[in-house]
């Protein structure tokens, strides 16, 4: 049976919140524990509950005191080196979302400054009077970027048309004096 898709929210009926915390406490320790095995990782977890009076703990108390101790002396560069405060994440994800604005705003322009070239083109009447200076050099860069694009295809194309006929005539030419002499036979 395939799983479906689980609601994150939280759950109102108490009787079905504790049997859930109970399965998830479970499940949580079990893929925990093959994390452990798995992949050689020292870990442990105290997880505090409202429906039980001590917090579960994995692997057992003394585990966990031990992998505290452990953290607690290793030298703070070590601590600090992969951990992210919330302000360093923030700053991050800030970064991250306006490069992805300025990626999504050069997009528009030149989507806009395409709409401005197709309109000119297509009406007869330059369409350049709505745009400022940065615009109208940004609109010489498309249209030369286009100018050469066309190029390109028109030197590809001819390329490929020389090829054809070189293939053409290639093919339509005698292999040996065997054929030479057929194609000059013709009957009678």
């Amino acid at each position: 049976m395939a799983k479906r898709k689980l609601r994150l929210t939280y759950i109102t009926n108490n009787s079905a919140r504790k049997t859930t915390d109970k399965k998830r406490k479970k499940g949580m320790m079990k893929k925990l524990s093959e994390l452990s095995t798995v992949c050689g990782i020292e870990a442990c977890a105290i997880i505090y509950s409202p429906f039980g009076s001590e917090p579960g703990v994995w692997p057992s108390p003394s585990g966990v005191e031990k992998e505290q101790k452990k953290f607690k002396n290793m030298p703070m560069i070590e601590k600090s080196r992969k951990t992210l405060s919330q302000e360093s994440y923030l700053r991050g994800m800030i970064s991250k979302a306006n490069k992805q604005l300025k990626r999504v705003r050069m997009q528009n322009c030149k989507k806009e400054l395409r709409a401005v070239m197709f309109q000119s083109l297509t009406t007869g009447i330059p369409q350049f009077q709505n745009l400022n200076l940065l615009d109208m050099g940004d609109l010489r860069w498309l249209i030369n970027q286009k100018l050469v694009e066309i190029d390109n295809k028109e030197k590809s194309l001819s390329n490929e048309v020389t090829k054809n006929q070189n293939q053409t005539d290639h093919n339509l030419m005698p292999k040996n004096s065997w054929t030479m002499n057929m194609v000059n036979l013709k009957p009678p």
